[in-house]
């Protein structure tokens, strides 16, 4: 079958990010850590899974920082090399092992990536005994080489492969009513509620989202779908983000010009302050802070601008922050909240996978699939669809999504 691969070795690291500073083609062209192969099929690891056949995957910010390198070294025994890329899926089940009575071959399906206990048929750790399978403590361990989701373990396969491998505890059927370009939006909306879910503002917050890419507009978005009536800025860099931003529920839209945080100040109610030497910084601000970019510059003013004893929140998947002041946190006693892939929430009196509620909520409402996905590849053309998803500015790239025939 046809894959695009992701083998980091040691060398092949090094000389990615030696060539990537001439020129950003080097981090997924033949030289790169990433190729599109011929590999075997994955196979079902027990009777308790699936194999599916890929109809559509999407490009996750994720999957761009694994291919420029910006993750972390620290997150590589979490991972086994190679692995196929992709964890944002659509698909039909082509095999089921003898125990998978709950599906049928020619179900489509959809896989909550989270490779935990379950999946990996071990008895539950302390957190998967919580249901936070974010945070499974066995990702090293069990039926499958290390991997934290599909789409970073080698025995599972990924979506950027024509098959990939599921256990039934994560697989779920999508309703006929629901199409095969909402079902797509899934990963990335169950991303957005993760954040959303244990960080809901109150209707007399102000709420600031930084950051206008599929995630924080979806943040938008799912805040008011959940009857949220909080007073909610959002920072987007292009104007194309900007108007998505206030179609989805935005009171306003400022854009990171160079007085921005004079702008942000006048809505919070904040002050601004000049250090003695360095940038400007703020008492008071919003009382909550959805980073959905994870920059140097996006953590340092999100702190800056959450109010004293308020939550900041980082969606965007940082990683090493080369100096960065961490005074507000204990200054400003901020409570600093991650989010990580998707989980369960609490509903209500229920409790309910975050894929789960993500795929009901585009039952009910449906979602603006037409706006969101604004490009489709075949996986032949895997380089010029990293070019486009990577160049937001000037390809008015939102969701890049590859379609499999």
């Amino acid at each position: 079958m046809k894959a695009v691969v992701f083998d980091a070795s040691v060398g092949k690291y090094i000389r990615t990010l030696v060539l990537g500073k001439i020129s950003k083609k080097f981090f997924y062209n033949r030289l790169s850590c990433i190729q599109l192969k011929d590999i075997p099929e994955p196979k079902l690891p027990s009777e308790n899974y699936v194999k599916i056949k890929t109809m559509y995957a999407g490009i996750c910010g994720s999957d761009l920082n694994l291919i420029f390198l910006h993750d972390s070294p620290s997150t590589s025994p979490f991972a086994s090399f190679p692995f196929v890329i992709g964890h944002e899926n659509l698909g039909v089940i082509v095999e089921k092992g003898e125990n998978v009575t709950e599906f049928e071959i020619g179900d489509r399906v959809i896989v909550d990536p989270v490779l935990d206990c379950d999946a990996r048929e071990l008895p539950r750790c302390p957190s998967c005994q919580e249901e936070e399978f974010s945070t499974c403590l066995n990702i090293t361990e069990g039926k499958l080489k290390p991997g934290t989701i599909m789409g970073a373990c080698n025995s599972t396969g990924g979506s950027w492969g024509e098959y990939f491998v599921a256990h039934k505890s994560q697989v779920i059927k999508v309703p006929n009513s629901v199409k095969d370009e909402e079902a797509i939006l899934v990963d990335p909306l169950a991303s957005a509620l993760h954040p959303v879910m244990r960080n809901f503002p109150k209707d007399s917050d102000m709420v600031l989202v930084y950051g206008a890419g599929i995630i924080g507009l979806l943040v938008v978005w799912s805040l008011r779908k959940l009857g949220c009536k909080a007073d909610i800025t959002t920072i987007a860099k292009y104007k194309f983000q900007a108007d998505l931003a206030m179609e989805f529920g935005a009171n306003r839209v400022v854009r990171p010009s160079e007085d921005y945080l004079e702008e942000l100040a006048k809505v919070c109610g904040a002050k601004i302050f000049k250090p003695m030497i360095g940038e400007k910084v703020l008492l008071g601000g919003f009382d909550k802070v959805f980073d959905c970019v994870g920059s140097k510059k996006t953590i340092r003013d999100g702190m800056w601008l959450t109010k004293q004893r308020g939550s900041y929140v980082l969606v965007g998947l940082a990683s090493v922050v080369k100096d960065l002041d961490l005074t507000p946190i204990w200054f400003k006693e901020l409570n600093v909240k991650g989010a990580y892939c998707y989980s369960t929430e609490n509903v209500n009196e229920y409790r309910i996978s975050t894929y789960q509620l993500a795929l009901n909520l585009i039952q009910q409402f449906g979602i603006p699939y037409d706006k969101l996905i604004t490009h489709y590849f075949n996986i032949n053309d895997y380089q010029k669809a990293i070019e486009v998803a990577s160049s937001k500015g000037s390809e008015k790239s939102i969701k890049v999504v590859f379609k499999f025939l």
